[in-house]
């Protein structure tokens, strides 16, 4: 730094000022500071300037696996949104690389991230991740009292589909999903009355199940839900979009995941039924892999990029505090679903 002052013919304060973007440094001595850095080919010291901010500029992206599309599209908006903040997202696939999430929570306590946005199935207690006391963002489920959660409105998705469900005159609804053993959500669940065996984890997106499992049958609509496996269990799909036909086979409706959408219009066909008019098939997450199945596949779609932005946006309150601006109280922030038949979106 000492050489570029001196051949910018400034002060190591104003070199200082040009290389963290500080106000007060006209246009000139910017533009000569930096020719001297050019011209020194010198490059800034980055984990000192992090050291002395006690900042990494890191961010830890806890995902049960990044070969799944959902999860991949997930972080791709994530790496674009955690960037235009000057941040690094750091992908920590559970599955793909065999460790579960205390190994990236330690990582955090040790300060080598400056926060974790937490994306994967956990079995661990509330207590523990309020326990933290570091930034952490859910996404898609609830962690514990004073951790913010972003996500899809699962229950305005779900909606949505049930009620084109409905007008289009389905009888029997299957919904494929994952093993219910992920569903909790304790106050939630106790005051809909659902059944005991389903209050015992955290995943959000429970709100779907619950609004299928309530709205078909009130408008005479037979709905039935059958596990898909494991999240990472991609060959657990095929034999769900086999086996669905074969334990239903009066089914004229079946919402599931993307990729056991895509599988179900390839397993309908085979067995000489027309999508969507021997059986509907609504995909629901709506990644580009429903654009690979062919036509006749409906998709309910969850806007990646506006929720990446949101839980940027709640962990870098969380990560600068309060002079960063307003901060929100912890809670729920859900992003609008919309329906996509064909290429037509509402």
């Amino acid at each position: 730094m000492r050489d570029v002052a001196k051949k910018a013919g400034v002060s190591l304060s104003t070199v200082s000022l040009v290389i963290n973007n500080g106000e007060h440094v006209s246009d000139d001595v910017r533009s000569r500071v930096e020719w001297a850095m050019d011209a020194l080919h010198y490059v800034p010291n980055e984990l000192a300037r992090n050291l002395s901010k006690n900042r990494t500029n890191t961010v830890g992206v806890i995902l049960p696996t990044l070969r799944h599309p959902f999860f991949a599209t997930l972080f791709a908006s994530l790496q674009t949104a955690l960037e235009e903040r000057g941040m690094l997202a750091l992908p920590c696939s559970t599955s793909d690389m065999k460790r579960g999430e205390e190994e990236y929570v330690d990582m955090l306590r040790r300060r080598m991230m400056d926060g974790i946005i937490m994306g994967a199935h956990t079995s661990h207690s509330a207590d523990y991740w309020t326990s933290i006391g570091h930034p952490v963002v859910a996404f898609d489920r609830y962690l514990g009292m004073g951790v913010p959660t972003v996500g899809s409105d699962h229950e305005q998705g779900s909606r949505l589909v049930c009620d084109l469900l409905i007008r289009t005159g389905a009888r029997h609804v299957v919904n494929l999903g994952g093993p219910r053993s992920q569903f909790h959500d304790l106050a939630d669940l106790l005051a809909s009355g659902a059944d005991a065996e389903y209050l015992s984890t955290s995943y959000h997106s429970l709100s779907s199940y619950l609004v299928f499992r309530s709205m078909l049958p009130q408008a005479g609509v037979r709905w039935s839900f059958m596990e898909s496996g494991e999240v990472d269990d991609f060959d657990s799909y095929a034999r769900a979009a086999h086996d669905v036909f074969d334990r239903y086979p009066d089914a004229d409706a079946i919402v599931c995941a993307d990729i056991t959408a895509a599988l179900c219009v390839e397993e309908a066909r085979s067995r000489g039924l027309r999508v969507p008019e021997d059986v509907q098939i609504v995909a629901y997450d709506g990644t580009y892999v429903t654009r690979l199945s062919g036509g006749g596949l409906t998709s309910i779609c969850q806007d990646f990029d506006a929720i990446a932005r949101l839980l940027t946006r709640r962990l870098m309150q969380l990560v600068e505090g309060p002079s960063a601006g307003e901060v929100d109280d912890a809670g729920a922030d859900r992003v609008p679903m919309t329906l996509r038949i064909g290429s037509t979106t509402r």
